[in-house]
């Protein structure tokens, strides 16, 4: 009788996470197209999706649509995804839930990167910019993500204190990016404001087609790895048991995390919050089981940072606003209820 009422729980939550991951793929889909319809140029949302194929009656339309809003969705779509699962897959490899590129300084150290590649390496005007830009992007993340793993393995710091260790790294490198900019000229200074704001309207269609191909493929890496993330929630020593290399799939997993986070900032800018936000409503409503905590985390997160555009572009339309601003105000205050919530339960 027990196992059968167990059974029935796990069917019960199996359904209720599917229907779920279902609900937020309709969102997704009905985002896209009013984030597709919303804008300065009115246009019926039949011609609009016509004009993705260029088969809308008014040409402007087909310019419009092809040009200036399908590249600029598929860039927060993508984007969103990459940051959601970022965001998931480090909380399950440090065992933080406030985990994520931006909180711990992943993100302000590929921006960083990409900083210095402008201004030191004249980056932002060289032909080969679009190379040497997401490389020291991956260099900066990759020196944040050395020191956390350092101070998680060796140190043996609590969840509360890398995160106040993340904040630490983040301040450094915004101001070493800060510095940065001080000795900039006006030209770099201009390129360098893109990686402050946040930008979703700058990348072409080469750019998003190599984004895609970073954050599918790790997000099958991911999706492929969901039973030892599920392991790890019941410590090393019971992963260990179950015959998985622990210390390996953090460090992979941290690498990847890293490269996916990099890519995306070194192409949009810094986004704040959404690899906070995303993984935990998801997590709010499935648990912690990352069968459906991986996809749904990505599903959240293109949701978000598309929600997070649309207000960008409508609030004070035809003025856009910066994205990164946006998702601060987004994020910020549930990471301050997580701050709190944490504590009060230690009290």
């Amino acid at each position: 009788m027990e196992n059968s009422g167990r059974d029935g729980a796990y069917r019960k939550n199996q359904k209720k996470s599917v229907f779920f991951l279902i609900i937020l793929a309709i969102i997704l889909v009905l985002t896209v197209l009013f984030s597709m319809w919303a804008g300065s140029y009115d246009t019926p949302l039949k011609e609009l999706i016509l004009g993705i194929f260029g088969q809308a009656s008014d040409n402007k339309i087909n310019v419009v649509v092809r040009n200036v809003r399908l590249p600029r969705i598929c860039t927060a779509a993508i984007a969103g995804a990459g940051l959601g699962v970022t965001g998931c897959i480090l909380q399950a490899i440090l065992n933080n839930p406030l985990a994520s590129s931006s909180t711990l300084g992943v993100s302000q150290g590929a921006g960083f990167g990409a900083a210095f590649a402008i201004i030191i390496l004249g980056a932002g005007s060289a032909a080969n910019g679009n190379f040497i830009i997401p490389v020291c992007a991956f260099v900066g993340s990759m020196a944040v993500a050395i020191v956390i793993f350092g101070l998680s393995r060796f140190c043996q710091i609590s969840a509360e204190s890398m995160v106040l260790a993340g904040v630490a790294i983040s301040s450094m490198f915004t101001g070493a990016t800060t510095l940065l900019q001080y000795f900039a000229d006006e030209v770099e200074l201009n390129a360098l404001v893109f990686w402050t704001f946040g930008d979703l309207g700058s990348t072409d269609w080469k750019e998003i087609s190599f984004m895609a191909v970073v954050v599918f493929l790790a997000g099958i890496y991911f999706i492929l790895h969901r039973w030892d993330f599920n392991a790890l929630l019941s410590g090393n020593e019971t992963a260990t048991s179950l015959g998985i290399h622990v210390r390996r799939l953090i460090i992979i997993n941290m690498i990847l995390c890293c490269f996916t986070a990099s890519t995306i900032v070194s192409y949009i800018g810094l986004i704040s919050f959404i690899g906070l936000v995303a993984p935990h409503i998801v997590r709010m409503v499935v648990g912690n089981n990352h069968v459906y905590l991986i996809p749904g985390s990505m599903l959240a997160g293109a949701v978000l940072l598309l929600l997070g555009d649309l207000a960008a572009r409508t609030l004070i339309s035809p003025i856009i606003l910066p994205i990164g601003a946006i998702t601060s105000f987004l994020g910020a205050p549930l990471f301050l209820y997580l701050l709190f919530k944490g504590g009060s339960r230690s009290c």
